[in-house]
């Protein structure tokens, strides 16, 4: 049996896509996961993948003297990689991008073993820039992400199978949500400190009309007595979420943006600005807003004014839906799995 060894961490974002491709191959292949003392490692453990830790190294933006022994840090995390990779021998690296991907990539090209990389984003964060030279193959979720690399394939994004085909009144049931519409709101795996600010100062007129389904991050629950308010700090079960989502109200991370827009949920994404990140999620609600698939509320203008009326407006947006329901996007695993199972014939 063929042996895959996945990488990819710092963020759930650069985890859960892994998992999404790791239930599917787990039966026909030996699978492991190569990653740092992060969320990886948690998630791994839940899920059982076997799991062997490095040291991470991060890039610190705008901070250049926490960057100054970023070369010696990571030559450490590619021997710690060579050695692993040594006593495991995979058949084939899978990335997922981010920082946790660089050192198994570089060890794995040095060991002559073949890397497969996803980019999720629009356009590239820096560790896939560099991994891309050293992979067979770039698969991207977007098809013009593809056409910036000589090695690109458009794939679509991978999504769990368990977040189709759930029953929307039972999910409803579940969580104690009454006939009205739902409106999930979100902020990524830790919550947003603006947008649950924003959204619990909006409650008293929002959730005359709608459920308010709130994934506020874990640790950031508070007490409140709205009637149709419902706090959740975190859920492994995003199917269940989604199933009761009419509305949603998002950042616009690549992974939860492609799946919101695949189970046509009308959303008003709330991407992070330049300044938190390196503005992949900017980017991304542009691409989609450019092809009338979404709303978007950028992070500067965002109040409890600015989010109630967001709401109102995507929920009257007909045209939004249509959209919706015409797009083709689709889950991208049978793609991936295709690309990864003809590397490993070669």
């Amino acid at each position: 049996m063929k042996k895959i060894m996945f990488c990819g961490g710092g963020s759930a974002g650069h985890v859960m896509p892994n998992i999404a491709v790791y239930e599917i191959l787990r039966d026909k292949y030996e699978i492991y996961y190569i990653g740092t003392n992060g969320i990886e490692k948690n998630i791994c453990k839940s899920f059982g993948v076997p799991f062997s830790e490095f040291d991470g190294v991060k890039l610190v933006r705008g901070k250049i003297l926490c960057n100054l022994a970023i070369p010696f840090k990571l030559a450490k995390s590619v021997k710690q990689c060579k050695n692993i990779l040594n006593k495991m021998r995979p058949d084939l690296l899978f990335c997922k991008g981010g920082y946790a991907s660089l050192p198994p990539a570089l060890a794995a090209h040095k060991l002559g073993i073949p890397v497969v990389t996803h980019e999720s984003d629009l356009t590239a964060g820096l560790a896939n820039k560099i991994i891309a030279g050293r992979s067979e193959k770039v698969l991207t979720s977007f098809s013009d992400t593809a056409e910036s690399f000589k090695n690109g394939v458009y794939t679509g994004s991978p999504m769990r199978n368990s977040l189709f085909g759930r029953d929307k009144s039972k999910s409803k049931e579940l969580l104690a949500l009454d006939d009205r519409p739902t409106v999930l709101v979100f902020g990524g795996g830790s919550g947003s400190k603006i947008i649950n600010d924003c959204l619990r100062q909006s409650l008293f007129d929002l959730c005359k009309r709608f459920n308010v389904l709130h994934l506020c991050g874990r640790g950031n629950a508070i007490e409140s007595n709205v009637y149709g308010y419902k706090q959740i700090e975190f859920c492994d079960d995003m199917g269940l979420i989604y199933a009761c989502a009419d509305y949603a109200v998002a950042r616009c991370g690549s992974n939860s943006a492609h799946e919101l827009i695949a189970l046509k949920i009308p959303t008003l994404f709330i991407p992070l600005d330049n300044g938190s990140s390196r503005g992949d999620q900017v980017k991304n609600a542009q691409y989609f807003q450019s092809r009338g698939l979404c709303r978007v509320l950028e992070e500067h203008n965002l109040s409890s004014k600015t989010l109630t009326d967001g709401i109102f407006n995507l929920a009257g947006d007909e045209k939004l839906k249509t959209a919706l329901e015409h797009c083709s996007l689709e889950c991208g695993n049978d793609k991936i799995i295709d690309e990864i199972e003809k590397s490993l014939s070669r």
